[in-house]
């Protein structure tokens, strides 16, 4: 049973990401246009922080594949393919595949648990930009510790909640 689920897990992981990076690779880095997914959780949170009342706006870096989130025209963030949470995504994915139900139920949690996560990181950006336009001598606290323990507590506590619906299943 352990082997089964490391070995589906390391495979769905390994396939996922090299499926990513091959996604990646259509962008041309020397471009410094991040990808799709970075620019529209850019806008996306963008938009956010202005349905809150604050001017924001997004505009590419011209040093980096990054695009500079800026709130009341101070640039507060800087958004770069790993803050797009799809590498989380993968790692949640990997995990609920290692434990596969039947496809529906498993590819609509999939589902479901994407959305989740990646709303969730719209609203973690938005809420961390808003912090360090605020409260810019804290950033390094919740850049690296409050904001990861948000996305990556959403991730565990779909994860329990998957266990928690395949055990009940598997104990019919």
């Amino acid at each position: 049973m352990i082997f089964r689920f490391l070995g589906v897990f390391l495979g769905t992981y390994l396939i996922l990401g090299f499926l990513y990076v091959v996604y990646l690779s259509f962008y041309n880095t020397s471009s410094l246009q991040p990808d799709f997914i970075t620019q529209l959780v850019a806008k996306q949170s963008s938009a956010l922080i202005e349905a809150f009342g604050f001017n924001a706006k997004v505009i590419a870096d011209t040093h980096l594949p990054a695009l500079t989130l800026f709130v009341n025209n101070i640039p507060v963030a800087s958004i770069v393919e790993g803050c797009n949470a799809v590498s989380i995504i993968i790692l949640f994915i990997a995990f609920v595949v290692s434990f596969w139900q039947e496809a529906k139920k498993t590819l609509l949690f999939i589902f479901a648990g994407t959305a989740i996560i990646y709303s969730v990181n719209i609203i973690r950006i938005a809420l961390l930009s808003y912090l360090l336009y605020k409260y810019p001598q804290y950033s390094e606290f919740a850049h690296g510790v409050i904001f990861p323990m948000i996305i990556y507590g959403i991730v565990f506590l779909l994860w329990i909640i998957w266990i928690k619906m395949i055990s009940k299943s598997l104990t019919k």
